[in-house]
């Protein structure tokens, strides 16, 4: 039974009225009044806050806007594929360098000696078959 009671207090102080006065501060002159509920608050706050939202996506989506926002996933073909092209191009190089760097580290190790010996006699060939037979 409370319940019933809190929701319609909770209607009844939606509904009240309020007096909202613009004053000019020197000559105490009311310049605008308005009468207010909080219901109408509410609902206009909604209101602004649901067509702001509203302007914002429109903007978004049917201006060129669209294209400089990253990750919304727009962009014309001619983009995508400069984009996946460049991409391939930056990992080839960086292969590229990890090779070289590698060939260099192993060119620094021989030249310094620091490299072990390996005896080649011991390796197990396999045996070559004529093909001529």
């Amino acid at each position: 039974m409370t319940s019933k009671s809190d929701a319609t207090n909770r209607l009844k102080r939606l509904r009240n009225n309020y007096r909202l006065v613009v004053m000019n501060e020197d000559t105490y002159e009311e310049v605008v009044k308005f009468k207010l509920t909080r219901l109408s608050v509410y609902i206009a706050m909604s209101s602004l806050f649901v067509l702001l939202v509203a302007l914002t996506a429109s903007l978004i989506i049917f201006t060129p806007l669209k294209y400089y926002l990253p990750g919304v996933g727009y962009g014309n073909v001619k983009q995508i594929k400069e984009y996946r092209q460049l991409k391939l191009r930056a990992d080839s190089m960086e292969q590229a360098l990890q090779q070289q760097d590698r060939y260099y580290q192993d060119l620094q190790k021989v030249l310094s000696g620091k490299i072990t010996k390996r005896d080649t006699t011991n390796l197990k060939m396999p045996k070559m078959e004529n093909i001529d037979d």
